[in-house]
């Protein structure tokens, strides 16, 4: 709740300054946990938590306008500005205290315990075999390889997709693309599990998620029928949850690899994260301009 002190004068561009912190705001304290959905984002992408509770949103802001997008912390309701200067950040997660983001042709780093926040560059366009497309999501395993999705010609012809893993010490290595497996489109979606021995992918242009063997390079249909598949996240107990950016929905698959819409009405549902409980999904509604929460207990 906002309080004034009588007789004060307000500017014009103290009331535009009201107006946009208002827009931002969490809407509703009702939420376990303070969780709330937002409000006023700029053409929110990804969304990530981390261990201390605070919430990481990728803003691209105008699409293709390089240097206008940004990072922003929702931390107890209240919101922030991480880094600014970005192009068109998309995918985010966290290794250690860095958090990594896929900003469009490139790969920034973070590091969240330094006093002043600052995105340094962790793979620039030129450390990629070819320069990427699209970078969109990552996801990392316990021992800190970061997979890195370029979602290829994703806006026109659907393919030229390429996923790759990187270590720790920078060095790169093609996992998959059209060439390895012709079912390789425009993979979206990554999530990585601890030990890094699979990799569950979701493909935009297909609506296809699939698993994929690190050992034995296997790439196995998981579910299909998830329109623009964009992100994935998976609860300790198996449950699966997948977006759907194309149609606006939130799907559900069992262990039994039974799909289950359990949303929809979104604009674009772009890419999910589960909160640190296990028990909230965060959903950036891309073109509403909104962070959602869905309880999932």
């Amino acid at each position: 709740m906002l309080f004034f002190q009588p007789r004060r004068v307000l500017t014009s561009s103290a009331i535009s300054s009201l107006v946009a912190a208002c827009l931002l705001t969490i809407t509703s304290q009702s939420h376990a946990h303070g969780l709330a959905p937002v409000n006023g984002l700029l053409t929110p992408e990804s969304v990530v938590q981390a261990a201390d509770g605070k919430i990481y949103v990728s803003e691209i802001n105008g699409f293709g306008q390089d240097g206008d997008g940004q990072i922003r912390v929702i931390d107890h309701g209240k919101t922030s500005v991480l880094v600014q200067g970005l192009d068109d950040p998309k995918g985010l997660v966290l290794i250690g205290n860095d958090l990594y983001i896929a900003d469009k042709t490139r790969v920034l780093r973070v590091a969240l315990n330094q006093p002043t926040a600052s995105a340094e560059v962790f793979l620039a366009a030129t450390d990629f075999p070819k320069v990427p497309q699209f970078l969109n999501d990552l996801s990392a395993d316990a021992n800190g390889n970061l997979y890195i999705s370029d979602s290829g010609d994703i806006l026109g012809s659907g393919k030229g997709g390429i996923i790759y893993k990187v270590t720790p010490q920078r060095q790169l290595s093609l996992l998959l693309d059209g060439t390895i497996d012709a079912r390789i489109l425009a993979p979206n979606g990554l999530l990585a599990d601890a030990k890094g021995e699979h990799l569950l992918l979701v493909d935009f242009t297909s609506g296809v998620l699939y698993n994929y063997n690190l050992l034995s390079k296997k790439l196995d249909e998981v579910a299909s029928g998830l329109g623009g598949g964009d992100g994935i996240v998976k609860q300790a107990n198996g449950t699966i949850y997948v977006s759907d950016w194309k149609s606006g929905k939130v799907f559900r698959i069992d262990q039994q690899h039974k799909v289950t819409l359990i949303k929809e009405g979104y604009q674009s549902a772009a890419d999910i994260a589960l909160t640190q409980d296990d028990h909230h999904l965060l959903v950036p509604d891309m073109k509403a301009g909104k962070l959602d929460i869905i309880d999932l207990r």
